[in-house]
Protein backbone atom coordinates (compact mmCIF):
# COMPACT_ATOMS: atom_id res chain seq x y z
CA UNK A 1 0.00 0.00 0.00
CA UNK A 2 3.07 2.66 0.33
CA UNK A 3 4.20 2.27 -2.71
CA UNK A 4 0.78 2.55 -3.88
CA UNK A 5 0.46 5.96 -2.71
CA UNK A 6 3.89 7.37 -2.72
CA UNK A 7 2.92 8.90 -6.01
CA UNK A 8 0.38 11.04 -4.46
CA UNK A 9 2.26 12.38 -1.77
CA UNK A 10 4.56 13.66 -4.79
CA UNK A 11 1.43 15.02 -6.37
CA UNK A 12 0.39 16.95 -3.55
CA UNK A 13 3.52 18.56 -2.41
CA UNK A 14 3.55 21.08 -1.02
CA UNK A 15 0.28 21.29 0.19
CA UNK A 16 -1.18 19.92 3.68
CA UNK A 17 -4.58 21.74 3.91
CA UNK A 18 -6.55 19.43 1.46
CA UNK A 19 -10.54 19.96 0.29
CA UNK A 20 -12.32 16.82 -1.41
CA UNK A 21 -15.06 17.01 -3.03
CA UNK A 22 -17.15 14.10 -2.18
CA UNK A 23 -20.03 12.94 -3.64
CA UNK A 24 -19.94 9.09 -1.59
CA UNK A 25 -19.88 7.13 -4.86
CA UNK A 26 -16.69 4.84 -5.62
CA UNK A 27 -14.15 7.66 -7.45
CA UNK A 28 -14.74 10.29 -4.10
CA UNK A 29 -15.17 7.22 -1.82
CA UNK A 30 -11.82 5.83 -2.86
CA UNK A 31 -9.77 8.79 -2.93
CA UNK A 32 -10.87 10.48 0.37
CA UNK A 33 -9.62 6.72 1.97
CA UNK A 34 -6.46 6.70 0.27
CA UNK A 35 -5.94 10.29 1.46
CA UNK A 36 -7.25 9.43 5.03
CA UNK A 37 -5.14 6.09 5.08
CA UNK A 38 -1.65 8.21 4.17
CA UNK A 39 -2.91 10.86 7.20
CA UNK A 40 -2.87 7.94 9.60
CA UNK A 41 -0.01 6.28 8.53
CA UNK A 42 2.73 8.65 6.96
CA UNK A 43 1.61 12.39 6.53
CA UNK A 44 0.12 13.26 9.57
CA UNK A 45 0.09 16.78 8.73
CA UNK A 46 -2.20 16.19 5.92
CA UNK A 47 -5.51 18.83 7.10
CA UNK A 48 -8.26 16.63 4.81
CA UNK A 49 -11.69 18.27 5.04
CA UNK A 50 -14.86 17.07 2.87
CA UNK A 51 -17.87 18.67 1.64
CA UNK A 52 -20.74 17.28 -0.26
CA UNK A 53 -22.78 19.02 -2.86
CA UNK A 54 -26.66 18.94 -2.31
CA UNK A 55 -28.41 19.61 -5.74
CA UNK A 56 -31.48 17.86 -4.94
CA UNK A 57 -31.81 16.20 -8.19
CA UNK A 58 -32.34 12.69 -6.52
CA UNK A 59 -35.39 11.57 -4.28
CA UNK A 60 -32.47 9.57 -2.66
CA UNK A 61 -30.47 12.83 -1.69
CA UNK A 62 -30.76 13.26 1.64
CA UNK A 63 -29.86 9.40 2.74
CA UNK A 64 -26.92 10.22 0.88
CA UNK A 65 -26.07 12.94 3.32
CA UNK A 66 -26.30 10.61 5.97
CA UNK A 67 -23.98 7.94 4.05
CA UNK A 68 -21.61 10.43 3.25
CA UNK A 69 -21.41 11.70 6.88
CA UNK A 70 -21.28 8.55 8.53
CA UNK A 71 -18.46 7.65 6.26
CA UNK A 72 -16.68 11.09 7.11
CA UNK A 73 -17.09 10.34 11.01
CA UNK A 74 -15.88 7.14 10.86
CA UNK A 75 -12.70 8.05 9.41
CA UNK A 76 -12.39 11.62 11.60
CA UNK A 77 -12.78 13.73 8.56
CA UNK A 78 -14.78 17.48 9.12
CA UNK A 79 -17.12 17.20 6.70
CA UNK A 80 -19.91 19.70 5.53
CA UNK A 81 -23.03 19.54 2.94
CA UNK A 82 -23.43 22.47 0.58
CA UNK A 83 -27.07 22.48 -0.84
CA UNK A 84 -27.14 24.43 -4.47
CA UNK A 85 -29.93 25.82 -6.42
CA UNK A 86 -29.83 24.82 -10.27
CA UNK A 87 -30.64 28.01 -12.39
CA UNK A 88 -32.52 27.37 -15.66
CA UNK A 89 -30.94 29.34 -18.66
CA UNK A 90 -31.18 26.57 -21.30
CA UNK A 91 -27.33 25.00 -20.50
CA UNK A 92 -28.85 21.96 -19.37
CA UNK A 93 -29.38 20.06 -16.13
CA UNK A 94 -25.13 18.32 -16.38
CA UNK A 95 -23.88 21.70 -17.14
CA UNK A 96 -25.60 23.63 -14.52
CA UNK A 97 -25.06 20.95 -11.79
CA UNK A 98 -21.35 21.33 -12.64
CA UNK A 99 -21.20 25.29 -12.74
CA UNK A 100 -23.15 24.77 -9.26
CA UNK A 101 -20.73 22.74 -8.09
CA UNK A 102 -17.72 24.32 -8.67
CA UNK A 103 -18.81 27.37 -7.27
CA UNK A 104 -20.18 26.10 -3.78
CA UNK A 105 -16.77 24.75 -3.39
CA UNK A 106 -14.53 27.28 -4.62
CA UNK A 107 -16.99 29.67 -1.83
CA UNK A 108 -15.38 26.91 1.14
CA UNK A 109 -12.09 26.98 0.03
CA UNK A 110 -10.00 28.03 3.27
CA UNK A 111 -6.53 30.16 2.67
CA UNK A 112 -4.07 27.94 1.69
CA UNK A 113 -6.46 24.91 0.88
CA UNK A 114 -6.18 22.70 -2.79
CA UNK A 115 -9.32 20.95 -4.06
CA UNK A 116 -9.18 17.53 -4.72
CA UNK A 117 -12.02 15.79 -7.29
CA UNK A 118 -11.64 12.57 -8.40
CA UNK A 119 -12.30 12.32 -11.99
CA UNK A 120 -10.43 9.30 -13.04
CA UNK A 121 -9.25 7.98 -16.30
CA UNK A 122 -12.63 6.76 -17.77
CA UNK A 123 -14.07 10.10 -17.15
CA UNK A 124 -10.83 11.82 -19.19
CA UNK A 125 -11.77 9.60 -21.79
CA UNK A 126 -15.75 10.42 -22.20
CA UNK A 127 -14.56 14.18 -21.43
CA UNK A 128 -12.77 13.96 -24.77
CA UNK A 129 -15.17 12.15 -26.69
CA UNK A 130 -17.79 14.10 -25.57
CA UNK A 131 -15.75 17.73 -26.64
CA UNK A 132 -14.79 15.42 -30.46
CA UNK A 133 -19.12 15.70 -30.71
CA UNK A 134 -19.10 18.75 -30.44
CA UNK A 135 -16.60 20.02 -32.85
CA UNK A 136 -13.89 21.28 -30.36
CA UNK A 137 -10.82 22.53 -31.48
CA UNK A 138 -7.13 21.36 -29.59
CA UNK A 139 -8.62 23.56 -26.33
CA UNK A 140 -11.36 21.45 -25.98
CA UNK A 141 -9.63 18.33 -26.91
CA UNK A 142 -6.92 18.80 -23.99
CA UNK A 143 -9.53 17.59 -21.77
CA UNK A 144 -8.80 17.49 -18.13
CA UNK A 145 -5.11 18.25 -17.11
CA UNK A 146 -4.08 16.87 -13.60
CA UNK A 147 -4.15 19.92 -11.89
CA UNK A 148 -4.84 23.71 -13.05
CA UNK A 149 -5.11 26.99 -11.11
CA UNK A 150 -8.95 27.05 -9.54
CA UNK A 151 -8.92 31.06 -7.65
CA UNK A 152 -6.26 31.74 -5.96
CA UNK A 153 -5.25 27.97 -5.01
CA UNK A 154 -5.32 25.11 -7.18
CA UNK A 155 -7.58 21.76 -8.30
CA UNK A 156 -5.67 18.55 -8.38
CA UNK A 157 -7.09 15.20 -9.30
CA UNK A 158 -4.67 12.73 -8.22
CA UNK A 159 -7.09 9.74 -9.76
CA UNK A 160 -6.81 11.00 -13.38
CA UNK A 161 -4.21 8.08 -14.40
CA UNK A 162 -5.93 5.23 -13.08
CA UNK A 163 -9.45 3.58 -14.83
CA UNK A 164 -12.63 2.88 -12.65
CA UNK A 165 -11.89 -0.70 -12.50
CA UNK A 166 -8.27 -0.07 -10.47
CA UNK A 167 -10.88 2.30 -8.25
CA UNK A 168 -12.92 -0.92 -7.79
CA UNK A 169 -10.29 -3.15 -7.21
CA UNK A 170 -8.92 -0.71 -4.01
CA UNK A 171 -12.34 0.06 -2.67
CA UNK A 172 -13.24 -4.18 -2.33
CA UNK A 173 -10.01 -5.10 -0.98
CA UNK A 174 -10.49 -2.26 2.05
CA UNK A 175 -14.26 -3.07 1.82
CA UNK A 176 -15.78 0.20 1.45
CA UNK A 177 -19.24 1.52 0.68
CA UNK A 178 -20.42 3.64 -1.63
CA UNK A 179 -23.41 5.49 -3.41
CA UNK A 180 -24.82 4.03 -6.58
CA UNK A 181 -26.64 7.00 -8.22
CA UNK A 182 -29.13 5.74 -10.15
CA UNK A 183 -29.13 8.36 -12.95
CA UNK A 184 -26.14 6.77 -13.59
CA UNK A 185 -27.67 4.72 -15.23
CA UNK A 186 -30.36 6.55 -17.16
CA UNK A 187 -28.57 7.00 -20.83
CA UNK A 188 -30.54 9.75 -21.89
CA UNK A 189 -27.45 11.65 -20.48
CA UNK A 190 -24.63 11.99 -22.97
CA UNK A 191 -21.74 11.07 -20.94
CA UNK A 192 -23.52 7.79 -19.68
CA UNK A 193 -24.35 6.83 -23.01
CA UNK A 194 -20.81 7.26 -23.80
CA UNK A 195 -20.00 5.16 -20.76
CA UNK A 196 -22.96 2.62 -20.92
CA UNK A 197 -23.24 1.74 -24.43
CA UNK A 198 -20.10 2.86 -25.88
CA UNK A 199 -17.10 2.66 -24.35
CA UNK A 200 -18.08 -0.84 -22.99
CA UNK A 201 -17.92 -2.18 -27.13
CA UNK A 202 -14.64 0.05 -27.75
CA UNK A 203 -12.50 -1.53 -24.87
CA UNK A 204 -13.74 -4.64 -25.59
CA UNK A 205 -11.89 -4.53 -29.09
CA UNK A 206 -9.40 -1.97 -28.00
CA UNK A 207 -9.03 -2.43 -24.24
CA UNK A 208 -6.27 0.31 -23.81
CA UNK A 209 -8.71 3.08 -25.78
CA UNK A 210 -9.10 5.23 -22.53
CA UNK A 211 -5.11 5.46 -22.21
CA UNK A 212 -4.87 6.47 -25.77
CA UNK A 213 -7.21 8.63 -25.71
CA UNK A 214 -5.54 9.92 -22.74
CA UNK A 215 -2.13 10.21 -24.63
CA UNK A 216 -4.12 12.72 -27.60
CA UNK A 217 -5.73 14.70 -24.96
CA UNK A 218 -1.83 15.52 -23.35
CA UNK A 219 -0.67 16.48 -26.87
CA UNK A 220 -3.68 18.59 -27.59
CA UNK A 221 -2.79 20.41 -24.25
CA UNK A 222 0.74 20.58 -25.51
CA UNK A 223 0.07 21.91 -28.67
CA UNK A 224 -2.30 24.44 -26.94
CA UNK A 225 0.50 25.15 -24.45
CA UNK A 226 2.85 26.13 -27.04
CA UNK A 227 0.13 28.72 -28.84
CA UNK A 228 0.18 30.31 -25.48
CA UNK A 229 3.51 30.64 -25.41
CA UNK A 230 4.00 31.88 -28.66
CA UNK A 231 0.90 34.07 -28.98
CA UNK A 232 1.64 35.65 -25.55
CA UNK A 233 3.76 38.84 -26.45
CA UNK A 234 1.29 39.61 -29.13
CA UNK A 235 -1.51 39.19 -26.69
CA UNK A 236 -0.19 41.26 -24.00
CA UNK A 237 0.56 44.30 -26.40
CA UNK A 238 -2.86 44.11 -27.72
CA UNK A 239 -4.60 43.99 -24.15
CA UNK A 240 -5.16 47.40 -22.92
CA UNK A 241 -4.54 48.31 -18.61
CA UNK A 242 -8.61 47.88 -18.49
CA UNK A 243 -8.47 44.28 -20.09
CA UNK A 244 -10.19 45.83 -23.40
CA UNK A 245 -8.95 44.16 -27.02
CA UNK A 246 -7.16 46.69 -29.40
CA UNK A 247 -9.23 45.88 -33.00
CA UNK A 248 -7.26 47.94 -35.31
CA UNK A 249 -3.99 45.78 -35.09
CA UNK A 250 -5.79 42.58 -35.70
CA UNK A 251 -7.61 43.64 -38.90
CA UNK A 252 -4.04 42.63 -40.76
CA UNK A 253 -4.20 39.57 -39.29
CA UNK A 254 -5.13 36.18 -40.71
CA UNK A 255 -8.28 35.02 -40.00
CA UNK A 256 -6.91 31.58 -38.02
CA UNK A 257 -3.90 33.70 -35.99
CA UNK A 258 -6.90 36.17 -34.92
CA UNK A 259 -9.01 33.53 -33.70
CA UNK A 260 -6.39 32.20 -31.98
CA UNK A 261 -5.93 35.19 -29.82
CA UNK A 262 -9.82 35.91 -29.35
CA UNK A 263 -10.26 32.85 -27.49
CA UNK A 264 -7.13 33.42 -25.41
CA UNK A 265 -8.44 36.75 -24.61
CA UNK A 266 -11.98 35.15 -24.17
CA UNK A 267 -9.89 32.76 -21.68
CA UNK A 268 -8.60 35.96 -20.23
CA UNK A 269 -12.25 36.75 -18.79
CA UNK A 270 -12.49 32.89 -17.52
CA UNK A 271 -14.90 32.68 -19.92
CA UNK A 272 -16.68 29.76 -21.46
CA UNK A 273 -14.80 28.88 -24.67
CA UNK A 274 -17.20 30.36 -27.39
CA UNK A 275 -17.27 27.96 -30.33
CA UNK A 276 -15.65 29.00 -34.02
CA UNK A 277 -19.47 30.72 -35.23
CA UNK A 278 -19.48 32.79 -31.91
CA UNK A 279 -15.43 33.91 -32.94
CA UNK A 280 -17.05 35.03 -36.50
CA UNK A 281 -19.72 36.62 -34.93
CA UNK A 282 -17.58 38.92 -32.65
CA UNK A 283 -15.56 39.93 -35.13
CA UNK A 284 -18.52 40.70 -37.89
CA UNK A 285 -20.92 42.01 -35.30
CA UNK A 286 -18.82 43.77 -32.74
CA UNK A 287 -15.41 44.43 -33.82
CA UNK A 288 -16.23 45.44 -37.13
CA UNK A 289 -19.57 46.59 -37.27
CA UNK A 290 -20.11 50.58 -38.30
CA UNK A 291 -18.83 52.82 -36.53
CA UNK A 292 -21.92 54.63 -35.53
CA UNK A 293 -23.36 51.12 -33.86
CA UNK A 294 -23.43 50.02 -30.51
CA UNK A 295 -22.92 46.48 -30.98
CA UNK A 296 -23.15 43.99 -28.22
CA UNK A 297 -22.77 39.96 -28.41
CA UNK A 298 -24.30 37.85 -24.98
CA UNK A 299 -22.17 34.95 -23.79
CA UNK A 300 -24.64 33.52 -21.32
CA UNK A 301 -24.19 36.71 -17.78
CA UNK A 302 -21.87 38.26 -19.97
CA UNK A 303 -21.58 40.41 -23.25
CA UNK A 304 -18.48 41.35 -25.76
CA UNK A 305 -18.77 45.19 -26.36
CA UNK A 306 -17.20 47.77 -28.69
CA UNK A 307 -16.21 51.34 -27.76
CA UNK A 308 -13.50 53.35 -28.82
CA UNK A 309 -11.92 50.58 -31.56
CA UNK A 310 -11.57 47.81 -28.45
CA UNK A 311 -13.81 45.05 -27.68
CA UNK A 312 -14.31 44.65 -23.79
CA UNK A 313 -15.86 41.73 -21.82
CA UNK A 314 -18.36 42.99 -19.52
CA UNK A 315 -21.01 41.58 -16.70
CA UNK A 316 -24.84 41.77 -18.13
CA UNK A 317 -26.44 44.16 -15.89
CA UNK A 318 -30.00 45.63 -15.21
CA UNK A 319 -31.34 48.48 -16.90
CA UNK A 320 -31.87 51.66 -14.19
CA UNK A 321 -33.07 53.95 -16.86
CA UNK A 322 -36.71 54.15 -14.45
CA UNK A 323 -34.79 54.54 -10.83
CA UNK A 324 -35.27 57.43 -8.94
CA UNK A 325 -33.88 57.14 -5.91
CA UNK A 326 -34.74 59.90 -2.72
CA UNK A 327 -31.94 61.46 -0.54
CA UNK A 328 -34.06 63.24 2.26
CA UNK A 329 -32.45 64.91 5.31
CA UNK A 330 -30.33 64.94 7.24
CA UNK A 331 -28.72 62.89 4.11
CA UNK A 332 -27.14 59.78 6.00
CA UNK A 333 -25.10 57.72 3.59
CA UNK A 334 -27.56 56.66 0.32
CA UNK A 335 -27.70 52.92 -0.89
CA UNK A 336 -27.68 52.84 -4.55
CA UNK A 337 -29.44 50.37 -6.72
CA UNK A 338 -28.04 47.26 -8.22
CA UNK A 339 -25.18 46.95 -6.15
CA UNK A 340 -23.87 50.35 -7.46
CA UNK A 341 -22.41 51.22 -4.13
CA UNK A 342 -23.33 54.28 -1.86
CA UNK A 343 -22.99 58.04 -1.72
CA UNK A 344 -22.38 60.49 1.38
CA UNK A 345 -21.63 63.54 2.43
CA UNK A 346 -17.45 63.63 3.49
CA UNK A 347 -14.68 65.84 4.09
CA UNK A 348 -13.41 64.76 0.60
CA UNK A 349 -15.27 64.18 -2.66
CA UNK A 350 -17.02 65.95 -5.84
CA UNK A 351 -17.84 69.68 -4.79
CA UNK A 352 -21.49 70.80 -5.39
CA UNK A 353 -23.78 74.17 -4.15
CA UNK A 354 -26.08 73.13 -1.12
CA UNK A 355 -29.69 72.00 -1.72
CA UNK A 356 -32.25 74.91 -0.94
CA UNK A 357 -35.05 73.94 1.55
CA UNK A 358 -37.37 73.43 -1.20
CA UNK A 359 -35.14 71.21 -3.35
CA UNK A 360 -36.21 67.75 -2.89
CA UNK A 361 -32.82 65.88 -3.72
CA UNK A 362 -33.36 62.00 -6.14
CA UNK A 363 -31.00 60.37 -7.76
CA UNK A 364 -31.37 59.33 -11.25
CA UNK A 365 -30.42 57.44 -13.99
CA UNK A 366 -31.60 59.36 -17.52
CA UNK A 367 -31.60 62.62 -18.31
CA UNK A 368 -32.78 64.76 -21.51
CA UNK A 369 -32.42 67.83 -22.54
CA UNK A 370 -29.48 69.98 -22.94
CA UNK A 371 -27.21 70.98 -20.12
CA UNK A 372 -24.15 73.52 -19.42
CA UNK A 373 -21.57 71.80 -17.65
CA UNK A 374 -18.68 73.86 -15.86
CA UNK A 375 -15.46 73.89 -17.76
CA UNK A 376 -17.86 73.84 -21.50
CA UNK A 377 -18.93 77.19 -22.81
CA UNK A 378 -22.53 76.15 -24.56
CA UNK A 379 -25.11 73.74 -23.89
CA UNK A 380 -25.27 70.08 -24.50
CA UNK A 381 -27.54 66.79 -24.70
CA UNK A 382 -26.49 64.36 -22.02
CA UNK A 383 -25.12 61.97 -24.85
CA UNK A 384 -22.93 64.21 -26.47
CA UNK A 385 -21.31 65.01 -23.39
CA UNK A 386 -20.72 61.49 -22.56
CA UNK A 387 -18.93 61.30 -25.47
CA UNK A 388 -16.79 64.19 -25.17
CA UNK A 389 -15.45 63.23 -22.18
CA UNK A 390 -15.43 59.40 -23.47
CA UNK A 391 -17.71 57.69 -20.99
CA UNK A 392 -18.57 54.13 -22.48
CA UNK A 393 -22.42 53.41 -22.91
CA UNK A 394 -22.38 50.87 -20.09
CA UNK A 395 -21.03 53.28 -17.86
CA UNK A 396 -23.12 56.05 -18.96
CA UNK A 397 -26.20 53.66 -18.33
CA UNK A 398 -25.02 53.55 -14.63
CA UNK A 399 -23.71 56.54 -13.57
CA UNK A 400 -25.91 58.41 -10.89
CA UNK A 401 -26.97 61.82 -11.60
CA UNK A 402 -27.62 63.84 -8.79
CA UNK A 403 -31.01 66.04 -9.09
CA UNK A 404 -32.50 69.35 -7.00
CA UNK A 405 -36.10 69.46 -8.17
CA UNK A 406 -36.16 68.96 -11.98
CA UNK A 407 -32.59 70.36 -12.11
CA UNK A 408 -29.35 67.90 -12.88
CA UNK A 409 -27.05 68.91 -10.98
CA UNK A 410 -23.85 66.54 -11.02
CA UNK A 411 -23.42 63.13 -13.11
CA UNK A 412 -20.70 61.62 -10.09
CA UNK A 413 -17.69 61.76 -10.36
CA UNK A 414 -17.68 62.75 -13.95
CA UNK A 415 -18.90 66.36 -13.68
CA UNK A 416 -21.17 69.31 -12.25
CA UNK A 417 -23.82 71.42 -14.35
CA UNK A 418 -23.26 75.40 -13.64
CA UNK A 419 -26.68 74.65 -11.80
CA UNK A 420 -24.75 72.74 -9.43
CA UNK A 421 -21.61 74.61 -9.00
CA UNK A 422 -20.15 75.55 -5.50
CA UNK A 423 -19.43 78.73 -3.71
CA UNK A 424 -17.48 79.34 -0.48
CA UNK A 425 -21.01 80.12 0.89
CA UNK A 426 -23.09 76.93 -0.42
CA UNK A 427 -21.09 73.91 -0.50
CA UNK A 428 -21.34 70.11 -0.40
CA UNK A 429 -18.53 67.43 -1.36
CA UNK A 430 -20.24 64.31 -2.18
CA UNK A 431 -18.12 61.12 -2.23
CA UNK A 432 -19.46 58.21 -4.22
CA UNK A 433 -18.11 54.42 -2.55
CA UNK A 434 -18.60 52.48 -6.16
CA UNK A 435 -19.59 49.22 -5.53
CA UNK A 436 -19.27 45.91 -6.76
CA UNK A 437 -21.16 45.97 -9.88
CA UNK A 438 -19.48 49.55 -11.03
Amino acid sequence: MTMQLRPLITLLQPHQKLLVAFSGGLDSTVLLHQLVTLRDTQVPDYKIRAMHIHHGLSHFAEEWVEHCRKVCAQWNVPFEVKRVQLAEDGLGIEAHARAARYQALADALKPQEVLLTAQHLDDQCETFLLALKRGSGPAGLAAMPERLSFGDTELIRPLLGQTRKQLEAWAVEHQLTWIEDESNQDDSYDRNFLRLRVLPEIQQRWPHFPQSVARSAELCGEQEQLLDELLAEQLNNLIQPDGSLLIEPMQALSDIRRAALLRRWFSRQKAVMPSRAALVRVWDEVATSREDANPRLKFGGYEVRRFQKALYWLPISNGLADEVVCWAAPFEPLALPDGLGTIQRAAIGQEIRTPQENEPVTVRFKASGKFHIVGRDRGRSLKKIWQELGIPPWQRERTPLLYYGEQLIAALGVFITQDGKATEQSCWRIDWQKGNKQ
